[in-house]
């Protein structure tokens, strides 16, 4: 495997005579870390203009990344007529908003996940980037793992029979004193995607999250009105006919070291590992073995940087550049849209799931049966 696999669609090659100009919006650790660095490494993209809310901090990455102009209003950048591409990396709440001014002023779109906060907002930048005609990318950075890769490739040859569970897990204990955004809406998505992009369409999901309350002797702990969720986890099943489920933690310790993926078939199982690049690992189990075997990847996968941000990135200016994402690796807005509808429904069944008495009368348990079978048939 090479890094084309990444870079080109079948049938379809990026103009070579053309240069990308771009507008990043936002100017956060993300957007410097990721972002910037990753589109400049594509020899036919410009980034030439950032906007953000905070002047010094735009000053900073202009030097930084020698962007010709600056902007505190998005509006007025997404108003050049300059520009063909935006890239959006700000709070998960401005997303749509910035989409739809994008695609309104007829650039392309690559949006970080979660595409929005609601599934309505999220239909509407559907909406908006299919009558745009605009290429449209959501930012589901693990599929661009040179293991995960490996993994789909190995599935589909059926190198460990047909499959039949996916499992996950992520955790840190990087949030026992953050304030960030929750689990469900930072790794669901990606956790979700990824289920999508190896099985296909999702049919059924239920879960589970909840808050940790901190140490009130803790000074940097967070109040009731900016308390997220800490844990989640989801059951679900595809129309393909496979299961899955996955565990995500930020007030946990990782497991065996690492996030992975887990793909379990009659003949064997795979496990990949989830990084941003830095980490990019596949190994294989037999039964009756529990031995896990390291499988080989490409050179370029053994680095500690983050190439899979790098990758995508490139990605989507290869994306423009053609003027179609590659279908075989590329997430678009429905994509997007589909995970955001399956973290609804977690957040739907946390609310409603009823739990089942262990220890209730047999009228007690069929009632609370009943109640199941009507809310989720």
């Amino acid at each position: 495997m090479n890094r084309k696999t990444f870079t080109r669609a079948k049938g379809s090659l990026p103009d070579r005579s053309k240069v990308l100009r771009i507008g990043v919006i936002g100017s956060g650790t993300f957007a410097e870390q990721g972002h910037l660095p990753g589109l400049q490494t594509h020899p036919q993209a410009k980034v030439v203009a950032i906007a953000g809310r905070r002047p010094e901090r735009l000053r900073s990455l202009a030097a930084q990344f020698n962007i010709p102009a600056v902007y505190t209003d998005y509006h007025e950048l997404c108003a050049r007529t300059d520009l063909d591409a935006i890239t959006i990396v700000t709070s998960n709440s401005e997303h749509a908003a910035q989409a739809k001014a994008g695609f309104a002023s007829g650039k392309h779109v690559f949006c970080e996940k979660p595409l929005a906060t609601s599934v309505i907002q999220a239909q509407e930048m559907v909406r908006a980037a299919e009558l745009s005609g605009k290429v449209h990318q959501v930012a589901f950075t693990y599929r661009y793992l040179y293991g995960l890769q490996e993994l789909r490739r190995r599935i589909q040859r059926g190198d460990i029979g047909a499959p039949y569970h996916l499992r996950a897990q992520h955790n840190s204990w990087d949030g026992l004193r953050s304030k960030g955004s929750g689990v469900l809406h930072d790794v669901g998505p990606h956790l979700f995607d990824l289920a999508r992009f190896l099985f296909g369409p999702l049919q059924s999901v239920t879960g589970l999250y909840r808050h940790i309350a901190r140490d009130r002797k803790d000074r940097l702990a967070v109040s009731p009105a900016q308390a997220t969720d800490d844990v989640a986890t989801a059951w679900f099943t595809h129309k393909s006919g496979v299961q899955g489920q996955w565990f995500t933690s930020r007030v946990m310790p990782s497991y065996g070291g690492k996030a992975h993926i887990e793909v379990i078939g009659q003949e064997g199982a795979l496990r990949a590992s989830l990084s941003r690049g830095s980490i990019d690992t596949l190994q294989i189990v037999r039964p009756p073995s529990t031995r896990w075997e390291e499988l080989p990847l490409s050179a370029e996968a053994r680095s500690d940087a983050p190439s899979a941000l790098t990758i995508m990135m490139r990605s989507f200016v290869n994306a423009c550049l053609r003027g179609k994402l590659d279908p075989d690796i590329d997430a678009s807005f429905h994509d997007g849209l589909a995970v955001q509808l399956a973290i609804d429904a977690v957040e739907t069944a946390s609310a409603r799931l009823p739990w089942i008495p262990v220890e209730t009368t047999d009228h007690q348990r069929m009632a609370a049966r009943q109640t199941a079978h009507g809310n989720y048939s």
